[in-house]
């Protein structure tokens, strides 16, 4: 399956972002996951498990838990796609952090 086909659907990339905070619980997933989308449990294990067999979400086990984290890796076929793409963000993110600077130095220079 294809990376696009995997976070073409909202509640795996909402899954996606939670992961990117760090390791949770399938229970602490499925809860978030539950009170947004207003899905089952089985559901939600269901799109944990197309993540984990689509190689974007590892699985730690620990007693009767089961810990998920994002696998970095499995997000490298996107950054590969978008890059002919980000000549049309980077110039704004590079000016946009450029007047973030000019306005700290601006700050300090006020309150020195």
């Amino acid at each position: 399956m294809h990376a696009f086909d995997i976070l073409g659907d909202p509640v795996r990339r909402r899954i996606l972002e939670l992961l990117a905070d760090g390791e949770s619980t399938a229970g602490e997933v499925t809860e978030v996951v539950r009170a947004e989308f207003g899905i089952s449990q089985p559901a939600v294990s269901q799109h944990l498990r197309v993540l984990r067999e689509a190689g974007f979400a590892v699985v730690r086990p620990e007693g009767t838990r089961r810990f998920y984290a994002v696998r970095p890796e499995a997000l490298h076929e996107v950054d590969e796609w978008l890059t002919p793409f980000r000549r049309f963000w980077e110039p704004r993110l590079a000016a946009l952090d450029t007047e973030i600077a000019r306005g700290r130095r601006a700050r300090r220079q006020e309150t020195s």
